[in-house]
């Protein structure tokens, strides 16, 4: 088929029904179907169709020539087709990447499953640092901590995983972000309905051919083995059992656990199916991996079955895509090679006559571009910690790789400018259908990655210098030693991970200069980086606990908080130590399960409730007193009361009466309310692209953090200020209700980040002012804040603001406190509070008068001092005299030992070599060398030398060729290391004159 020009926009149609009738024993390979795809830059063709898309052989290449294939844009909405396609032909759609995702989730719903979004980036989960696999957001049903919301569920989940960043762009499969489509069952249907479903889907819905499709089971799995084979038809020769590493999935040492099956994809059928390897990568390739999740593995090893047997699938959208796209790798689906393709306009190359070497530096900054982007919108801000650190990482990676391009600048005349948001603006224009909010946060997105870009050129920069110290070092070593110079690994690693510095690039230049790198040690420095990474952060841990057993006995504890403060409630379940017992006794810490608690456990920022549990006899007597310090959340909605016995015993079973502290409980509430003024204010006066990026609900103060680029004015805290106490003056109402998550984003309310929300939710509202989904306690009446004052504003990221504030009860006694100082400090200065800031600015400017003159008077004492000892200078060397003087100033400070030694080399005129030193404070010591510029010419330098002299007295120094300062902490070796320092210049001068 000839190559082919296509417009730029995707027309298909799909509908419940199988799309590609396929006989169960065709076999056909077909010829390579191509198309050609223009996006701006240069032609590319790839094959739209995958061998067995066609099995029967009947397509008209007519009718393919008007299929409608684009890497321009990857939206592909559902339109119904024209009828001249809508024939025998319709059966034959493009498979875009955004067509496999919908068509993915499109069968499994036609089958019961509920479609569910993407979880964040950024899990709820403490055991890994970034959402990992598809099943992560269902963790807790799979443990049973929490019930199932729906029998079974399918989702298109963005993943991060960085344990094998050195392969991204070396191999076809591997990327930091991926999308996994996955079909879940808890407790519904299992393996004969997932294997059925899994080859329907392959075979019928993408058309592969049966017989370019291999089956792995564990070994043991003899019921999966007979499924495939009795059931689907797959002949026993393409099923391959095998052992417990490649197909028994574990979440730990402990915990659920099953058998796995996996569908593998043939490229090359022609060689046979003897002796075949499904590790063989050059042949195969694993897309779908369904998992059996049957067991509970106990400490001793041994497996019981699983009450409730589930069901947790994964198929790449990338590696599908690859196959159905018959392209080499998944970089050049069109769901990566449109953002490779605006790198290799910015780096001035073509991917497809480029080398491997350049191909796999575009494939790199394809891969990194859309984890950063997927990262940052989801609130994932560049750091030195946590999943701070991956997204700095990255694009550093990406940022070093463009200059293994030679990208220069922004590809808009400006050098100096910053390419890496160029690139992001096509990611983002590619992550319609993966996530719409992505769009509305690019301005946010693009700022960040043009700020983190150019404060790492000035690292990288710093690194290239750091290169030539090592590389010095190591030539002067080898020159001493007589050996080859070799930059060791461990600089060369320093250089890498910690200045971004590619180690090709430092291999280049060490061999520019005659040395060779230990290569060894550098391995050895990123292996054990990448054992810490994948320990870290490669594996979902799931356990099955006392946690899990607790949740078979005890059951969701119900809230009553919103309408009352008190309530009689039956005490579930005691915990010491995370332990159940029967009974507590006086003095021990506690933690108590109720069946319905008036206490908010923490949760949305805000923090737990205090409070007490009282239990009172028959004859209401009061028998146990249990004061509460804090409330948790654990095993989905079981609310954990965390206090001490303060008198009696409590015993499970017993009814007590829960009271929560309500002066504490108003000081959340007004809080908490507002937080959400403060959000409202923080859109209107700085812009609606500022979001929330975490937040504190406490008693006595707020803390929130946003994401803005910038410390904010003076003027913008007062503006914020005033709009919240004119809404709390407003003394308006809130509304609170609770309704679908779909029509509360249809609303307008606003969620919070990292929260996770289910089908029903609470929406706050303050009329005309905010709306937002939110669990937590709220005034009734914004009058009820009484005022709201801002303490702070401040960076604590980067991208990442904080504001700390006070209102209600805190503001009133913040006001107060302040006005008590400010009158002290009136009295003091003897005016009214009008009037203390001038009065401070003159007291600050008569101090900084007064120091001057002490300055300069210690400095005409160091100068008279310096007359003195001058006459003690003598002279060295024989073709040319140099005056030497080291001489110790007992008590002069620093600055006036600067001074001293300034007046002496003009006073005793160049060639002259000057060394003083001295004790201007207990354990201090200063030191100060001055040469001439007739010294210095002679090779000695002033900086130099002075360093080694200050670590004799326990420190260190440098500067200048002709002027250095150093300092001690051991003023008692003092006087040896001035003799050490006249004993060495007077050698070096004599040597240097002579």
């Amino acid at each position: 088929m000839e190559s082919l020009k296509l417009p730029h926009s995707l027309h298909t149609s799909h509908g419940a029904n199988t799309l590609i009738p396929f006989p169960k024993s065709t076999f056909s390979i077909h010829p390579y179907r191509k198309l050609a795809l223009s996006t701006g830059f240069f032609t590319r063709t790839i094959s739209l169709f995958s061998p067995g898309i066609f099995p029967c052989g009947h397509c008209d290449l007519k009718e393919a020539r008007r299929m409608q294939f684009s890497t321009r844009s990857t939206s592909a909405s559902i339109q119904p087709m024209s009828e001249e396609l809508m024939g025998e032909t319709s059966k034959d759609l493009p498979v875009s990447g955004d067509s496999i995702r919908r068509r993915f989730l499109s069968f499994y719903a036609s089958r019961g499953h509920k479609v569910l979004p993407s979880a964040s980036l950024v899990p709820d989960d403490p055991t890994v640092l970034l959402t990992i696999a598809g099943m992560l957001q269902f963790k807790p049903i799979f443990l049973g901590k929490v019930p199932r919301q729906v029998p079974c569920a399918t989702t298109s989940q963005r993943c991060i995983r960085t344990n094998d960043v050195e392969n991204v762009g070396r191999t076809a499969r591997h990327h930091t972000f991926f999308e996994m489509l996955g079909n879940f069952s808890f407790g519904d249907y299992f393996k004969k309905e997932a294997i059925k479903w899994a080859w329907e889907l392959s075979t019928i819905e993408f058309g592969l051919s049966p017989d370019r499709l291999w089956i792995s089971v564990y070994e043991d799995d003899d019921e999966a083995f007979e499924i495939w084979r009795d059931e689907v038809g797959v002949p026993t020769e393409h099923i391959k059992r095998m052992g417990e590493d490649d197909n028994f999935w574990t979440s730990g040492v402990t915990g659920p656990c099953g058998p796995c099956s996996e569908i593998y994809y043939d490229f090359h059928p022609e060689r046979g199916i003897l002796d075949t390897d499904l590790g063989d990568d050059t042949r195969f390739i694993e897309f779908y991996n369904l998992v059996f999740m049957q067991y509970n593995k106990k400490e001793d090893g041994s497996l019981e079955p699983l009450k409730q047997k589930n069901i947790d699938t994964g198929l790449g959208l990338e590696r599908m895509a690859c196959i159905l796209q018959k392209v080499p790798n998944n970089y050049e689906t069109d769901l990566i090679y449109p953002i490779i393709e605006k790198a290799s306009k910015l780096a001035n190359v073509s991917y497809e006559l480029a080398d491997d070497n350049t191909k796999m530096n575009l494939k790199i900054i394809g891969d990194h571009l859309r984890a950063i982007v997927y990262l940052i919108s989801d609130g994932v801000f560049p750091s030195n910690i946590g999943r701070g650190y991956v997204v700095r990482r990255l694009i550093r990676r990406a940022v070093r790789t463009g200059r293994l391009l030679g990208i220069k600048g922004d590809g808009k005349g400006n050098l100096e400018g910053a390419f890496i948001p160029v690139i992001a603006e096509k990611v983002i224009e590619l992550s319609t259908h993966i996530d719409a909010d992505v769009k509305d946060r690019e301005s946010r997105i693009l700022e960040e990655l043009k700020r983190e870009e150019l404060r790492f050129v000035q690292t990288l920069e710093r690194g290239e210098k750091l290169l030539e110290e090592f590389l010095a070092d190591a030539l002067s070593r080898a020159k001493e030693n007589g050996t080859a110079p070799c930059l060791s690994g461990k600089n060369a690693f320093l250089l890498y991970d910690t200045y971004g510095f590619p180690v090709e690039i430092t291999k280049e230049v060490a061999e520019e200069r005659g040395a060779s790198i230990d290569m060894n040690g550098f391995d050895i420095e990123m292996e054990n980086q990448r054992r810490q990474s994948q320990a870290a952060h490669s594996a979902v841990k799931l356990d099955v606990g006392n946690g899990a057993d607790i949740t078979e006995y005890v059951p969701d504890t119900e809230f009553l908080g919103y309408n009352t403060l008190y309530s009689r409630a039956v005490v579930e379940s005691l915990l010491v130590n995370g332990n159940p017992v029967i009974q507590v006794s006086e003095g021990s810490d506690v933690e108590v399960l109720l069946n319905r608690t008036p206490f908010y456990a923490e949760s949305g920022g805000q923090i737990g409730d205090h409070g007490f549990l009282y239990f009172n006899d028959s004859g209401n007597q009061q028998k146990a007193v249990v004061e509460i310090k804090d409330v948790q959340k654990s095993f989905g909605n079981i609310y954990v009361h965390k206090g001490t016995i303060r008198e009696g015993v409590l015993e499970v079973g017993r009814e007590v009466e829960a009271e929560v502290d309500a002066i504490l409980r108003q000081g959340a509430k007004v809080h908490h309310t507002s937080t959400h003024l403060l959000q409202a204010a923080l859109k209107k006066v700085v812009g609606q692209e500022t979001s929330q990026a975490g937040s504190l609900v406490a008693f006595d103060r707020l803390r929130f953090d946003f994401n803005f680029h910038r410390s904010l004015l003076d003027s913008e805290l007062l503006e914020i200020e005033g709009l919240i106490n004119k809404w709390i003056g407003d003394a308006t109402i809130l509304q609170t209700k609770v309704m679908p998550l779909t029509d509360a984003k249809r609303a307008g309310a606003i969620a919070m980040f990292g929260e996770k929300y289910g089908e029903q939710v609470r929406v706050v509202e303050v009329p005309g002012v905010s709306m937002e989904l939110c669990g937590g306690t709220h005034v009734s009446n914004t009058s009820e804040i009484r005022g709201f004052k801002i303490i702070s504003e401040q960076g604590v990221a980067s991208g990442i603001r904080r504001i700390e504030a006070v209102a209600g009860e805190a503001f009133v006694e913040y006001v107060n406190a302040r006005d008590y100082h400010m009158k002290n400090l009136c009295s003091t200065l003897k005016v009214k509070a009008e009037e203390v800031t001038t009065r401070v600015e003159n007291l600050l400017e008569e101090l900084r008068m007064a120091r001057n003159e002490v300055a300069a008077l210690r400095a005409k004492a160091a100068e008279y001092k310096a007359s003195i000892i001058a006459s003690k200078a003598f002279s060295v060397g024989t073709s040319k005299k140099i005056r030497v003087l080291v001489e110790c100033m007992d008590d002069t400070d620093a600055d006036s030992l600067k001074s001293a030694a300034e007046y002496l080399v003009d006073a005793l005129q160049d060639p002259a070599a000057v060394v003083l030193g001295s004790c201007p404070g207990e354990g201090k010591v200063s030191l100060v060398a001055a040469f001439t510029p007739g010294v210095v010419d002679l090779g000695v330098q002033a900086g130099k030398f002075i360093g080694p002299i200050a670590k004799l007295c326990g420190g260190g120094g440098g500067g200048r060729p002709n002027f250095a300062q150093a300092g001690g902490r051991k003023p008692e070796n003092l006087s040896s290391a001035l003799e050490k320092a006249q004993s060495e210049l007077v050698s070096i001068l004599t040597e240097k004159a002579s």
